[in-house]
């Protein structure tokens, strides 16, 4: 005999149905007009997913997402000559892209999806009913639709009692849930981070159970959910459950080990909840919206320490040069995940430097040194900013308002400097081809030595002027010998 799911919302009473199809229609009202299409073809279709799941918790959404009985090939022609455009980039898997009138739709064949366990791909098959697409669904909260045309409501697995309890849970087992896609167990953790929901008991052990099936999964998939749940409004609960259902180690090892044994003699920071409070800084700091880069150096910076840690005379604890350790393994992870260069360059630079400022001292560096400061920084500067004042997470009320009154008079310098010197664009104030007029020589690795010497007097001792630059140039030649013909 089954077993009557007790999550299953009650039927909503005929007012709430009405307003729940006037809050879908919302979603995008050309899509009743492409039910009508579909229906007159004698073929169903259902908004479905996450912008039904959005516009009940009147969320914004981009996405318009549908699903259909019609296999690919007759949603084509359905949508022939009505689309204003079509793409088919996703056919193999069912998915066929349209525009119209300035909205952009996906239309899926109802299908479920399943992995071998040695594959990284899914194996796709097609079904012919709603509810049953609805139930190979991750979450109840992803797994509610609408009917077009008319908006009918469908929830056969409880959705919108989730939505009302703030819980993630899987419509079925979650076990068979994980074991068809493992990616599941990473989008629990990412709608955690995302919608601030807690994960129902069982699907947090069955996370726990089969953290190891996450290596089943590409690692740009991986590194697709890690971005979402990293850059969601509540990243901290989304990082929690990696880290305690086990699944940071298979995909961000890094993290658990930042949770280093403390005892009563050897006494310093819990590294790992010291990195969660500086990410939730950092993101205080930001004003555009998330910062993807900011927010993963953020979270990485120390992720040295655990290899540099030393148990010093005193009961003292170090970590001598953890930031280099660790920008060369944030670059190792982040390349394991396959992030874009560009972004593992831009978070291995601000993790290597973020201990850089803790050198100022109560305002000792020369202009010289301020200036090398924004140098290295170079296009990552602002982020810098922000991930040093981010790095302040201490309890003393003091200490901390003297690093920032610190910092903010670093800031004051380099604002300074920059409106004295052009600082953002540092250069020397001879160039290339004016070194070669000057020192007599041709293109080659000498205008190279001849230009970084410039640089570094540039930094030393500010805009001194093109006659005493070219002085110095040629004093630099001559002491090296490199002088050409005739410019003795």
């Amino acid at each position: 005999m089954a077993v009557p799911n007790q999550n299953v919302s009650p039927e909503p009473s005929p007012p709430r149905r009405a307003a729940i199809a006037e809050l879908l229609r919302n979603i995008a009202p050309v899509a009743d007009v492409l039910g009508d299409r579909f229906a007159a073809a004698g073929h169903e279709l259902a908004l479905v997913g996450g912008p039904v799941r959005d516009a009940l918790l009147r969320r914004p959404t981009k996405d318009v997402d549908l699903t259909t009985d019609a296999p690919p090939e007759r949603i084509l022609e359905i949508i022939d000559g009505w689309a204003d455009a079509v793409w088919t980039i996703g056919i193999e898997f069912g998915t066929v892209g349209l525009r119209k009138d300035g909205v952009e739709l996906e239309i899926t064949t109802y299908r479920s999806e399943s992995y071998d366990p040695k594959s990284r791909k899914p194996s796709v098959s097609y079904g012919t009913s709603l509810v049953e697409d609805l139930r190979r669904r991750d979450f109840a909260v992803n797994a509610m639709a609408a009917r077009l045309p008319g908006y009918e409501f469908v929830d056969p697995f409880g959705g919108l009692t989730d939505l009302q309890r703030k819980v993630l849970r899987t419509p079925g087992r979650p076990e068979d849930s994980f074991s068809d896609d493992p990616l599941r167990m990473m989008r629990a953790a990412r709608f955690a981070s995302q919608l601030g929901f807690t994960v129902a008991p069982d699907v947090v052990t069955a996370m726990t159970d089969m953290s190891e099936r996450i290596g089943i999964v590409s690692a740009e998939r991986i590194r697709d959910e890690l971005s979402k749940l990293i850059c969601g409004l509540y990243p901290r609960q989304g990082l929690a459950l990696l880290v305690d259902s086990g699944l940071a180690e298979h995909v961000l090892p890094e993290l658990p080990k930042l949770r280093l044994e403390i005892d009563e003699h050897h006494r310093h920071k819990d590294v790992y909840e010291h990195s969660l409070i500086v990410l939730e800084q950092a993101i205080a700091q930001e004003q555009e919206g998330p910062d993807l880069v900011l927010r993963l150096a953020a979270l990485l910076h120390d992720v040295g320490k655990p290899r540099t840690r030393r148990f010093e005379a005193g009961g003292r604890v170090s970590f001598h040069h953890h930031e280099v350790v660790g920008a060369k393994m944030t670059r190792k992870r982040l390349s394991a995940l396959r992030y874009p260069k560009d972004t593992i360059a831009e978070v291995s630079r601000l993790v290597e430097l973020h201990l850089r400022f803790h050198g100022y001292g109560t305002g000792e560096w020369t202009d010289s040194a301020v200036r090398r400061y924004v140098r290295d920084a170079g296009p990552l500067l602002a982020r810098l900013h922000k991930l040093t004042r981010a790095d302040c997470t201490t309890r003393n009320k003091r200490k901390a308002d003297r690093l920032r009154r610190t910092y903010d008079d670093l800031e004051v310098r380099i604002d300074r400097l920059a409106q004295e010197e052009e600082l953002a664009a540092i250069r020397p104030e001879i160039d290339g081809n004016e070194i070669q007029e000057i020192l007599g020589i041709t293109p080659g690795p000498l205008v190279g030595r001849a230009y970084k010497f410039l640089l570094e007097l540039r930094l030393d001792q500010g805009m001194i002027g093109k006659d005493a630059a070219a002085a110095e140039l040629r004093r630099w030649a001559a002491a090296e010998g490199v002088l050409g013909e005739g410019q003795e």
